[in-house]
């Protein structure tokens, strides 16, 4: 299905009602309209490599629409409104036919076949996009980029053409079930990604119920950065995802001739729990070296762990995440908060007071200032007016303008009500 169009009539309702006693800093960052639980930061210095409207100060070569993608996608969840010079950044990275290349220097030249775009970066834009709102023409324009590029067996792999990996799927089919597309009827001669993604699935005697990675031979060898992502893939979960059902029996892996995405997702979980039984944390070698505390792969288990099997479950590398992983984000950059921010999210735990860490503030000072921020009561309605959240006006009514916002809000919402109640009638 098709991303629907947001009408703009909502919208517009609101800035009729709100006229001069809230107009959105939008014109220019940063924007003075931070409160103080998210205080106004100054933009990064700009340089070459590291436009001021780019989260982080590293090269962005290979993950600046990623970490971009997650930044927005982490301060939307955590109920900031994110810069729109930051918003412009990410969609002025797209290519005319849909796709999002890791970063174009120089978004004047046309994207041609040396412009290396990839399912993971356009995927990730996709989430952020629809997440911030009033950007259904380039969603929609990802969306059918990725549909164009599926392989024959309903996946996808990095590239285009690639073979199918489990992290590459994942993140598309989040792409899809975050804009309310059923990955089921996204087909390719008669396969779906989940069709794809169950064939990563490794068995529970020789791989502990794993998700593979093809290593360069095409073999599936069982990781546990694929099996994080296949977790939330299998259970249909993007990027952004609230904690599952919980579950009372321990962790076990059970094989089945033709496990079905909730086995092969409690399978997957198992061996996130094992990996992470002996120290609360997953573990990775580099160069060679002693092996060393993965944080943003622990991080992505905790995400997926709450998802599969209720909060309770990713308690213990929770745990360790809040004591140990500010120092690794504050190295890392502004994905490694947004991370920490996903793991707080689908575990309900405070980003703000995550083990003495404010997320949210140092997520905040890696980019340009947010242009304001928002109060669980202006949340809660969002939620239920998610059309008008999605606008593709590109305005939201979540602005903090005092006392009279919430008149303001009540009487456009009224508007909207009505609007939708007369469309409904025969």
């Amino acid at each position: 299905m098709n991303v629907r169009r947001r009408g703009s009539a909502a919208a517009l309702a609101v800035i009729a009602v709100l006229g001069a006693a809230a107009a959105p800093a939008a014109a220019a960052d940063p924007s003075p309209s931070a409160s103080a639980s998210a205080p106004s930061q100054p933009s990064q210095p700009s340089t070459p490599s590291t436009p001021s409207t780019l989260f982080g100060t590293t090269d962005p070569q290979y993950d600046g629409v990623w970490r971009q993608s997650l930044a927005l996608l982490a301060q939307d969840t955590a109920g900031v409104l994110p810069s729109s010079g930051a918003v412009d950044w990410l969609t002025g990275q797209q290519c005319a036919n849909g796709a999002f290349a890791p970063y174009r220097a120089d978004t004047a030249k046309a994207c041609d076949a040396k412009t290396m775009v990839d399912t993971n970066s356009t995927a990730a834009a996709v989430q952020a996009l629809w997440a911030v709102g009033g950007h259904g023409d380039a969603v929609e324009d990802a969306l059918a980029w990725l549909k164009s590029v599926q392989n024959k067996d309903g996946g996808w792999g990095y590239s285009p053409g690639g073979a199918s990996d489990a992290n590459s799927t994942s993140v598309v089919i989040g792409a899809l079930t975050a804009t309310g597309t059923d990955p089921e009827r996204v087909e390719k001669d008669g396969r779906s990604p989940y069709d794809a993604l169950l064939a990563s699935a490794l068995s529970c005697a020789e791989d502990g119920g794993a998700f593979g990675y093809p290593d360069q031979d095409g073999k599936l060898l069982a990781n546990a950065d694929a099996t994080a992502a296949g977790v939330l893939g299998a259970l249909g979960k993007g990027l952004v995802t609230e904690a599952g059902e919980k579950t009372d029996t321990a962790a076990t892996c059970a094989d089945a001739d033709q496990p079905t995405r909730e086995q092969a997702a409690a399978n997957g979980a198992a061996h996130l729990a094992r990996a992470l039984a002996e120290d609360g944390h997953l573990k990775s070698a580099l160069g060679g070296s002693a092996d060393q505390p993965d944080y943003g792969n622990t991080a992505d288990a905790v995400v997926a762990l709450a998802a599969q099997g209720g909060v309770e479950k990713a308690a213990e590398p929770l745990a360790w995440l809040k004591k140990n992983a500010a120092k690794w984000a504050e190295q890392s950059g502004p994905a490694a908060y947004a991370q920490l921010i996903f793991a707080a999210h689908a575990t309900g735990t405070d980003p703000r007071a995550f083990g003495g860490t404010d997320l949210v503030e140092k997520l905040n000072a890696t980019g340009p200032a947010p242009r304001g921020v928002t109060d669980t009561a202006t949340i809660s309605a969002q939620d239920a007016e998610q059309d008008e959240k999605k606008d593709d006006s590109g305005f939201g009514v979540r602005w903090i303008v005092g006392g009279c916002l919430v008149v303001a809000i009540a009487v456009a919402v009224g508007l909207v009500l009505r609007a939708r109640t007369k469309k409904q009638q025969p």
